[in-house]
């Protein structure tokens, strides 16, 4: 994966978007970024530390994009409206990522039950955080979490591990 170009002329400021569309370029890179860019273009008039902007470093932001659906977006409220239009597929990728996080390891097919229950708990709680947080917390994927250590030439030994 090649490394994202800083401004190729010092005197020009150029925008992360116009960054981002040379990179984009690279085929190899393309098919990811068609589908993660708009969500982060949305995004980008907030700086490092949240606080609102217009221009990164003397280039104006553009916000605007079109999302994997086909949503236009152009700013943070349009992003907002289309992920809580859908909450139970922002509900569940949601829960798979902060699953994977807490179990430190990807989500597997045999995990998908533990995600569906989380969901199943959150639905009627209109997908809160703290239920899908308390959900992953009381599974026994998250509290018979299994830890693995070296041993030896090459030998891994695993042992369970009640968090």
């Amino acid at each position: 994966m090649p490394a994202l170009k800083e401004h190729a002329d010092p005197g020009k400021p150029t925008s992360l978007r116009e960054r981002l569309e040379q990179h984009r370029a690279n085929p190899a890179c393309a098919g990811c970024h068609r589908v993660m860019d708009p969500i982060g273009f949305s995004l980008e008039n907030f700086d490092a530390v949240g606080q609102w902007r217009t221009d990164d470093e003397g280039a104006k932001i553009d916000p605007t994009g079109t999302l994997f659906n086909g949503a236009k977006v152009d700013g943070p409220v349009p992003l907002r409206q289309m992920l809580t239009s859908r909450p139970e597929t922002f509900g569940g990728v949601f829960t798979e990522k902060l699953l994977t996080y807490a179990l430190g390891r990807g989500v597997q097919f045999y995990d998908m039950p533990t995600v569906r229950g989380i969901l199943k708990e959150a639905a009627p709680k209109d997908y809160r955080v703290s239920t899908i947080v308390l959900g992953i917390v009381k599974s026994p994927a998250f509290q018979m979490k299994v830890k693995s250590t070296e041993e030896g030439e090459g030998r891994t030994v695993t042992a369970s591990v009640r968090q």
